[in-house]
């Protein structure tokens, strides 16, 4: 790419940032597809939240069709203690949060380069298959005695979980703060729980291994997710096509669909 371009490219990925985590959805609808790199080999290691344990392999597998010679190897976890990884030198290529204030703790420390928006999750009571506890609102959840498990508040998961009760006046007492989402449906499928709060994705990668209940779209909240190249990665033209392909190929899009990510433009 010429000097020229790339001063091109760097003023649109610096109009990108400042749309797309002031919070506004519809920046990503808008956002332009980057040049594809050149030359795409070697092995992309992907930074990712954990609700997105599930989805991102298959994307990847679609990835790899397309670029023969490539391997994408992940790390998934909580998106906090991923930023902290990344902050602290982990030898990543990509990072992928569940949420914009998580992402912007990456992009403030100048370890990622302008991130899109590229899915959106909410949220969804979930219960041990058969639902012994006979949860069928999210205001049975204050009920005393019954064992709610969430996210810990400073994962995003757990975020939204406060936000929720919030909205609906709903006071809940949790039994155990979870570093991950993952780590909450894993509680509530070994049936140490009666409930949990996690994503709707998350239910849909259950299936009959759990007992869920939806929450009406006005009482619920949302996250959207951020994914970025990050500066300095060991195989930035893999990130930057792999960026390019979770956000913007109708594959990649058509897969978070299928998985129970909506789109967040």
């Amino acid at each position: 790419m010429s000097i020229a371009l790339r001063q091109v490219a760097s003023s649109i990925a610096a109009a990108l940032v400042a749309a797309t985590m002031a919070g506004a959805g519809a920046s990503a609808a808008v956002a332009r597809q980057p040049a594809a790199p050149e030359q795409v080999t070697g092995t992309v290691t992907v930074s990712a939240a954990a609700s997105l344990t599930d989805v991102f392999p298959v994307i990847a597998a679609a990835f790899m069709k397309k670029y023969p010679g490539t391997t994408v190897r992940f790390n998934f976890g909580g998106s906090p203690a991923l930023v902290e990884q990344l902050n602290a030198g982990a030898p990543v290529d990509v990072l992928a949060t569940a949420s914009e204030p998580t992402m912007w703790k990456a992009v403030n420390a100048g370890r990622v380069n302008a991130p899109f928006l590229f899915a959106k999750n909410t949220m969804a009571i979930v219960m041990p298959a058969g639902n012994p506890a006979g949860i069928r609102r999210l205001s049975d959840l204050a009920t005393p005695g019954v064992l709610v498990a969430v996210c810990a508040m400073a994962v995003p998961c757990g975020a939204a979980a406060r936000d929720l009760f919030k909205i609906n006046n709903v006071v809940v007492k949790p039994v155990t703060q979870e570093l991950d989402v993952r780590a909450v449906l894993g509680k509530v499928m070994a049936d140490e729980v009666d409930a949990g709060i996690v994503y709707t994705s998350d239910v849909k990668a259950a299936a009959s291994k759990v007992t869920s209940v939806a929450i009406p779209p006005a009482s619920n909240v949302t996250t959207t997710y951020p994914i970025a190249t990050v500066i300095g990665a060991p195989n930035a033209s893999a990130a930057r096509a792999f960026v390019t392909y979770v956000r913007f190929t109708t594959s990649a899009q058509g897969i978070l669909r299928a998985y129970g990510f909506a789109r967040p433009w």
